[in-house]
């Protein structure tokens, strides 16, 4: 479990156990503390019956979160999430096995979801480290440029001239380089891929998508967890993961290049810099990729969650509503905690216009 999952409910618990203590005396108005407050128990307390969905790995550690803390506001509804990776839960989506998806990318035609069937639903944005392994080296920086080449196997040592161009006054070992990357289809990769085709346009040679043909010398694994792992398995081990997992692995990550110059390492404060100057579209997905500020984290990823447009049932479109309702207002407030960004209050109000959009 994340530790500060874990720290947040041990908390939470010494907050239950003082309110005990202290009796009746607490006023209505003290009482909106999310998760627990009278008006979300009103709200979701009447809701029943179960949800099953697939998907993304990358905001799996929040949708955990948020289905532990749902269900202490609707305690007959059962949230289902299966961490497939963005490509099965797409896929499943389309098949009608679940009832929603998450991924961090964006639907096409050949992902199996029927065009006009399914909304885009924002729920937060985390960045993708560039999580590495290498004994004696505590800090390290990369430009789009140096990564770009890691990651094609054109870079094979870490005292390659490139790496100690970023890194002027750190000694670096002649350790080869193990790639990691995600074997399944994945939209880290695509965010990840999307960001190197932006920001080194002119030495990224193999595309962005869910999957890419990666060099035969790297090295595949299943979700983030499967990645973090091979990286911390492997001295001079690199691959990218997000800001939760790499966390809880205790992995180290780089600081990297922005598009104005400056080295930043991940951060929720950097991911909020770049969700700032991300563009929405109509349909409400949105590319905080490269992002201009001096303070932007440049490998900011959004995720969404794909929902029906109609359900044929009433009560499935309510049971859909109200717990994506509940992750973006009460869930928003737990975002941080476990290492992700909470949507701007000016997406946050479309994601809700979205929800309400749905028929059932």
């Amino acid at each position: 479990m994340n530790r500060n999952v874990l720290s947040r409910r041990v908390l939470a618990g010494v907050a239950l156990a003082a309110l005990a203590l202290t009796g009746c005396g607490t006023s209505d108005s003290d009482s909106d503390t999310p998760g627990s407050g009278n008006n979300a128990g009103g709200e979701y307390a009447s809701l029943s019956g179960e949800l099953k969905a697939s998907g993304a790995s990358f905001p799996d550690a929040y949708y955990q979160e948020v289905i532990t803390a749902f269900k202490e506001v609707a305690p007959n509804v059962t949230v289902n999430y299966n961490a497939t990776g963005s490509g099965t839960g797409k896929k499943q989506f389309g098949e009608g096995l679940t009832d929603f998806a998450g991924t961090d990318s964006l639907v096409k035609d050949t992902d199996g979801v029927a065009a006009g069937s399914y909304l885009y639903v924002p729920t937060v944005a985390a960045p993708i480290t560039v999580s590495y392994n290498l004994q004696g080296v505590d800090k390290l920086q990369l430009s789009a440029d140096t990564l770009a080449k890691i990651f094609q196997a054109e870079i094979k040592t870490w005292n390659d001239p490139a790496i100690a161009a970023d890194n002027p006054g750190v000694t670096l070992p002649a350790t080869p380089i193990t790639v990691a990357h995600r074997s399944d289809g994945s939209g880290t990769t695509n965010n990840f891929t999307k960001y190197l085709a932006a920001a080194a346009p002119n030495t990224w040679k193999l595309g962005s998508g869910d999957t890419v043909n990666w060099p035969s010398n790297t090295q595949g694994g299943e979700k983030n967890t499967g990645v973090a792992q091979i990286v911390k398995q492997a001295d001079g081990g690199i691959g990218y993961v997000d800001l939760s997992d790499a966390k809880a692995s205790e992995l180290k990550f780089a600081a990297i290049k922005n598009k104005d110059g400056q080295f930043v390492e991940p951060s929720i404060e950097g991911t909020t810099s770049g969700l700032e100057g991300a563009e929405v579209a109509e349909d409400l997905s949105y590319n905080p990729l490269d992002a201009a500020g001096a303070s932007a984290y440049p490998i900011t990823a959004p995720t969404f969650l794909l929902v029906k447009t109609s359900y044929d049932d009433p009560a499935k479109a309510e049971l859909v509503k109200g717990f994506v309702k509940y992750l973006l207002n009460d869930g928003q407030d737990l975002a941080k905690e476990i290492d992700f960004a909470p949507l701007p209050a000016s997406l946050k109000e479309k994601a809700l216009a979205q929800v309400d959009k749905i028929q059932g």
